[in-house]
């Protein structure tokens, strides 16, 4: 059963603005519990978003936002004077004793930010349009973070896109077989046994080291509701050190299949190349100003590589009881991983075309 928290009394220990009207669970987030909280300010109201940290993911939620308050401010000071700058970044709100969060009674880390008006994320794109303003908002993220200045920022979850130690956590799963489950999740063991040999290739390919999204999800972009244009990068909890290819690499996962990442009919789960091509485009408007020869080689490869590791990421904790994401249904997490099989295969169908497309942009 989900707790339920007194957002007005979180709210208290924050520098607000006007008074607590109601608040209510917002988003989709696997991770975090989100608020959206209305305020009154007399003539008008205004919305906050107050979040509780998952310090069971998170293990260092002080080191996390001193992340976040860098990176944030970083980029702000990067858009002062330009038109929308307010819309164009997350904007912490301090807590009553100037730290970027609030630490409660019972241990739990919030947050909050002020609520970007008139945009909204999506959990499914929509058109080839929506997949080139959330890649070139990415990028765009990645560019302006590539001169952030020392020192380097926390790794807020050790590892994250180590995909070779994913599978090795796999196969521990797969042997402890706690939960009795592995017979449920054959087929799927049996897909991704064979593929361990792509699990290194990044990490063994010497990229040069970036300041990365590492969680680029198309609902973490918010688009504009008039323009369409990609207005803000969200949820940055994993901002930190890592390679460019993981950032492309899960914006061609969330974004070139029509299905859900929950996806139940399989045959719905594709990889368009229309949405790969927007993907490539957007991208490399912004990133191609500051990312290498070598980096842009393995961008279409980076899709079938993310792809696969969240796939064993949920494997993995389905075989482990489902303790690390969360799960709305019996089997949703080894409904997630068979999606993300699915579109594996679709995208090594297609990859020496993905291939082309990268070199022709």
């Amino acid at each position: 059963m989900k707790t339920q928290h007194d957002i007005k009394s979180i709210s208290q220990h924050f520098q607000m603005q006007g008074k607590f009207q109601s608040a209510e669970p917002y988003g989709s987030g696997h991770i975090n519990d989100t608020y959206c909280a209305v305020y009154d300010q007399g003539a008008a109201s205004i919305r906050y978003i107050h979040q509780r940290i998952n310090h069971t993911v998170f293990k260092n939620p002080a080191a996390l936002m001193e992340n976040v308050q860098r990176v944030t401010t970083h980029v702000r000071t990067k858009l002062e004077g330009q038109r929308g700058s307010g819309r164009r970044t997350l904007t912490l709100v301090p807590a009553r004793d100037g730290l970027p969060f609030y630490r409660d009674a019972a241990g739990n880390f919030w947050r909050t930010y002020i609520f970007i008006e008139k945009a909204r994320s999506y959990d499914a794109v929509e058109s080839p349009q929506q997949a080139f303003e959330a890649a070139k908002a990415f990028g765009r993220f990645q560019q302006s973070l590539s001169d952030l200045p020392p020192p380097r920022l926390h790794e807020t979850i050790p590892g994250f896109h180590d995909t070779s130690k994913r599978f090795e956590a796999l196969l521990k799963a797969i042997e402890a077989d706690e939960k009795n489950r592995a017979t449920q999740a054959r087929v799927e063991i049996d897909f991704a046994i064979p593929r361990a040999g792509m699990t290194r290739v990044l990490l063994d390919a010497r990229l040069p080291e970036r300041i990365t999204h590492n969680d680029t999800k198309f609902n973490n972009v918010m688009l504009d509701d008039d323009t369409g244009e990609g207005v803000c990068v969200i949820d940055l909890d994993t901002v930190m050190p890592g390679l460019a290819p993981f950032d492309f690499g899960d914006q061609v996962r969330t974004t070139t299949s029509p299905a859900k990442e929950d996806e139940r009919d399989l045959s719905r789960v594709r990889m368009q190349m229309p949405m790969f091509e927007a993907l490539v485009r957007g991208y490399l408007t912004q990133a191609d100003t500051f990312l290498t020869k070598v980096e842009r080689q393995y961008l279409a490869f980076s899709g079938k590589l993310i792809t696969f590791e969240v796939g064993i990421r949920f494997l993995t904790d389905f075989l482990s009881g489902d303790t690390y994401f969360k799960v709305h249904r019996e089997g949703h997490n080894l409904d997630r991983c068979r999606t993300q099989f699915k579109l594996v295969e679709s995208i090594e169908q297609q990859e020496e075309r993905m291939n082309q497309v990268v070199e022709s942009v």
